[in-house]
C-alpha cells in the first residue's frame, strides 16, 4: 500500500520537474524577444538621430569596425523577414521597425500566457503531491497505531 503512494509522489515530482524546465525555456524565449526589442529601439534611435553626412561606425564582424559616412538617410535597408529586405525612407523604416516591435510584444504576451498556464498546472501538481504525502503519513500513523494495538492483548485490568 505504501508503494503506491511513493510511486505517485515520484510521478508528480517528475511532472513538476518537466514543467519547471518548460517554464525556464519559455522565460529564456521571453528574454531573447526582449533583447530583440531593445536592438530595434537602438536602431530606431540611430535612424532618428542620424542624417545624411553623419559619420557612423559600421561593424565588419569579429569586433572590427569601419568609419563611414551616411550617403543618404532615406536609403535604409530594413529586413522584412523570410530573408527579404527593402530599402526604405527614414520615416518608413521607423514604421517598419515599430511594427516588428508590436509583433514581438504580441509574441511575448503569448509566451507569458503559456508560462502562466504552466505555473497554474505546476501549483495544482504541488497541491496533489502535498495531499498524497499527507495521506501516506496518515497511513503510516494508522499502521503504527495498529502495530501498537496488536502488542496489547486488550486486557487493561
Amino acid at each position: 500500500m505504501m508503494g503506491g503512494g511513493q510511486q505517485q509522489l515520484q510521478q508528480l515530482s517528475q511532472e513538476l520537474q518537466a514543467l519547471d524546465e518548460e517554464i525556464e525555456s519559455l522565460e529564456a524565449e521571453v528574454s531573447d524577444l526582449n533583447d530583440e526589442k531593445d536592438e530595434i529601439d537602438e536602431a530606431v534611435e540611430a535612424i532618428e538621430t542620424l542624417e545624411t553626412g553623419s559619420t557612423v561606425q559600421v561593424p565588419l564582424g569579429g569586433d572590427a569596425y569601419l568609419r563611414a559616412e551616411v550617403q543618404d538617410i532615406d536609403e535604409i535597408v530594413v529586413s522584412l523577414g523570410a530573408n527579404y529586405a527593402a530599402e526604405q525612407e527614414q520615416s518608413t523604416a521607423i514604421e517598419t521597425l515599430r511594427r516588428k516591435q508590436d509583433a514581438l510584444d504580441e509574441e511575448i504576451a503569448s509566451v507569458r500566457g503559456q508560462i502562466e498556464e504552466l505555473e497554474e498546472e505546476s501549483d495544482e501538481i504541488e497541491e496533489q503531491a502535498m495531499q498524497a504525502q499527507q495521506q501516506m503519513q496518515q497511513q503510516q500513523m494508522q499502521q503504527m497505531q495498529q502495530m501498537q494495538g496488536e502488542g496489547d492483548d486488550g486486557d487493561d485490568e
